[in-house]
C-alpha cells in the first residue's frame, strides 16, 4: 500500500521557528510515502523589504525551506493568487529546486509553467498538475515569453431568471431581483489542461490535479467543470484550496474531488494579520499499487503556537455535519472510523 497526503494552503510567511508549523503533524508526513501541498507563499526575501499593503506572502526562504524539508513535504503547487511577480515567482522555484522539492504550476514561460512535478515512492510514479483561477490581471499569469503561474481562466455572467430555475428564486414579477451568477471555464485553458493531463498519463501511475479556485462555501459551476474534465482526461484524485474553508467532497467515476481543502498552515496573512484558528482538511488517499483503494480526510486546526493540529472528531460535529449534507447533496456519502473520515468511493 502506497500512501499519498494532501494538504491545502500553507502560507509560512512570518515563521520564525522552523520547527513550529508541522511539529504536531510531523510524524503523519513521514509515516506517509509521500505529501504534497499547496504552497501559498514564495520563498523570497525581496531587497529592501516588502510592505504588506502589496500584494504576495512572502517567506525567509532558509526558514520556510526546512519547515518544508525536515517534514518530508515532497512536492508542492505554486499556482495562487500569492505567488505574484517575476521576481519573486523566480527566486521561489530557484529555491525549491536547490531544496530538491519537486513543485508544478509556475515557471519561466508558460510550457515550464504547466509541467507536472513527478515522485516516484515505492516503485509508483505520482504525477501533479496545479492550476490556478484565482489571479492578477498583469505580472501574474505564465506567457509564452513571460514568468508567470498556470491558470485556468473562469468567466462570469449574470442572468436575470426568467424561470424558478431553484425553489429559493422569487418569481419575475418582484423588483430588486438578484441575478443568477453563471461561471464557466474558458474552453481553451480546459484544452491545455486536458492535453496537459494525458501527456501525464504516460508518464504517472497516480495522476493528481490540484486546483487554486473559489469563493466562499459554494461550488462553483466553473470549478465542478474543470474537475469532472480533469477525471475525464484521467485524474485519478482533484483537490481543490483557495477560500480558506473546506468545501465538499464529490465522487465522480469512482474518483475523489475534494472541492476544498481549506487552509493548513497559515501563520501570517493579508494586511500581516495572524487569521488564528481557522479550520481545513488533511487528505490521505490510498493506493495498492496503482490502484486507488480508498480515500478521506482528518480535520485539522491551528493552536496558539501556529502549530497545525489534527483535531479529534468529537470537537469538530459541527463541521462534520456541514461537510456530510453538502456532500449527501452531490451524491457523496462518508463514514467515519476512528479519527478518520472515509469517503464511499463506490457510492457515485
Amino acid at each position: 500500500m502506497t500512501r499519498l497526503i494532501l494538504t491545502g494552503d500553507v502560507n509560512l510567511m512570518g515563521v520564525q521557528d522552523a520547527s513550529e508549523p508541522f511539529a504536531r503533524v510531523e510524524a503523519d508526513f513521514k509515516a506517509a510515502d509521500l505529501v504534497f501541498c499547496n504552497l501559498e507563499c514564495c520563498l523570497y526575501s525581496p531587497a529592501g523589504g516588502h510592505s504588506i499593503d502589496h500584494e504576495g506572502f512572502f517567506a525567509d526562504p532558509t526558514i520556510a525551506g526546512a519547515v518544508l524539508t525536515r517534514s518530508g513535504v515532497g512536492a508542492v503547487g505554486v499556482a495562487n493568487n500569492v505567488n505574484y511577480g517575476e521576481a519573486a515567482i523566480s527566486a521561489s522555484i530557484a529555491a525549491l529546486d536547490s531544496l530538491g522539492i519537486a513543485f508544478t504550476g509556475a515557471g519561466p514561460n508558460r510550457a515550464a509553467a504547466r509541467q507536472p512535478a513527478m515522485v516516484t515512492r515505492s516503485g509508483v510514479r505520482f504525477g501533479f498538475l496545479q492550476r490556478s483561477s484565482v489571479y492578477w490581471p498583469t505580472n501574474h499569469e505564465a506567457a509564452d515569453n513571460a514568468t508567470g503561474i498556470a491558470v485556468i481562466r473562469a468567466h462570469t455572467a449574470y442572468q436575470v431568471p426568467m424561470h424558478k430555475i431553484r425553489p429559493d428564486i422569487p418569481p419575475m414579477n418582484r423588483p430588486g431581483l438578484p441575478p443568477v451568477i453563471l461561471t464557466w471555464a474558458d474552453p481553451g485553458y480546459l484544452r491545455w489542461l486536458r492535453e496537459d493531463i494525458a501527456a501525464l498519463r504516460e508518464r504517472a501511475d497516480v495522476v493528481v490535479v490540484s486546483c487554486h479556485w473559489g469563493l466562499g462555501k459554494e461550488v462553483l459551476a466553473y470549478m465542478t467543470e474543470i474537475a469532472h474534465a480533469a477525471v475525464d482526461a484521467g485524474a485519478d484524485v482533484v483537490i481543490g484550496h483557495g477560500p480558506h474553508h473546506f468545501l465538499p467532497v464529490e465522487v465522480y467515476r469512482g474518483k475523489p474531488i475534494l472541492y476544498g481543502l481549506g487552509s493548513f498552515s497559515f501563520h501570517t496573512g493579508h494586511g500581516g494579520r495572524r487569521h488564528g484558528d481557522w479550520i481545513g482538511l488533511m487528505a490521505q488517499v490510498e493506493f495498492a499499487g496503482v490502484a486507488l483503494t480508498q480515500a478521506g480526510f482528518r480535520f485539522v486546526r491551528h493552536n496558539d503556537r501556529n502549530e497545525t493540529v489534527l483535531s479529534a472528531l468529537a470537537d469538530e460535529a459541527t463541521a462534520m455535519a456541514e461537510i456530510s449534507d453538502a456532500s449527501a447533496a452531490l451524491g457523496t456519502r462518508l463514514s467515519v472510523q476512528g479519527q478518520t473520515v472515509w469517503i464511499d468511493l463506490k457510492g457515485s
